[in-house]
């Protein structure tokens, strides 16, 4: 699963609800949770290890946490993965910050998630939340391509970029993107009434995609993106 959670915040009632993310993970089934727009215990009391508590709802055990960037130079924000399998390496990986910021609007440090996790013959998991400047987007891009590996790979985020996107275009031609294995077209964000796709999981092309989908299910601002693979 690949899932923005907007720091955990409930789309309805806009208070941080820890349980409503833990129910949509565990209704989807999913083993493997990407996350992203997540907190880590900060100095502010709203900064709470947001990644381990939602584990330990779900019974999981195994977690990590990739900082990009401490709001106030004291609180830590990024992306998460959480495993029903052990999660044998983690690295954080930087995304270079554009030299020179060419659009008007925001922009903030992002970076990839990389993680070899233990369902029998390895599988290899990336998670990124990119920017919203195409600037950002190339960097991010040129990052992601250059840390896939050449097999047993999943790719998933939120990527602030529609599929017909031309700077998609590199990861599009490495790996799968497992919206062609939707039953029919589906959109991720707004959660309550989406309009675009902006979320995504890759996979690489040995392999096999079972099944594919956008849930319609309003817990975050984005709806959760989910995949079956078959692992040999």
């Amino acid at each position: 699963m690949s899932y923005n959670t907007q720091h955990c915040l409930n789309f309805i009632t806009r208070k941080i609800d820890f349980d409503i993310i833990a129910d949509t993970i565990k209704k989807c089934e999913a083993d493997i949770i990407g996350l992203q727009e997540i907190r880590d215990e900060g100095q502010d009391a709203e900064y709470q290890a947001q990644a381990k508590i939602i584990a330990e709802k779900l019974g999981y055990h195994y977690y990590y946490f990739a900082e990009a960037i401490r709001f106030g130079g004291v609180n830590p924000y990024g992306n998460a993965v959480i495993s029903r399998y052990p999660i044998t390496s983690a690295e954080t990986i930087m995304i270079p910050d554009p030299e020179i910021k060419k659009y008007d609007g925001y922009y903030e440090t992002r970076c990839l998630l990389k993680a070899a996790i233990d369902v029998g013959n390895g599988l290899h998991v990336l998670v990124s939340h990119f920017g919203l400047n195409p600037d950002e987007q190339e960097n991010a891009v040129e990052t992601v391509v250059s840390n896939i590996p050449e097999e047993r790979c999943v790719l998933m985020g939120d990527f602030n970029m529609e599929p017909d996107n031309p700077i998609l275009g590199p990861v599009m031609q490495s790996l799968h993107d497992t919206a062609k294995d939707f039953s029919t077209p589906k959109f991720s964000f707004p959660s309550d009434t989406p309009s675009v796709k902006i979320d995504y999981i890759f996979v690489s092309k040995d392999l096999n995609v079972q099944w594919a989908d956008i849930p319609e299910i309003i817990s975050s601002d984005h709806r959760p993106h989910v995949v079956t693979i078959e692992l040999e």
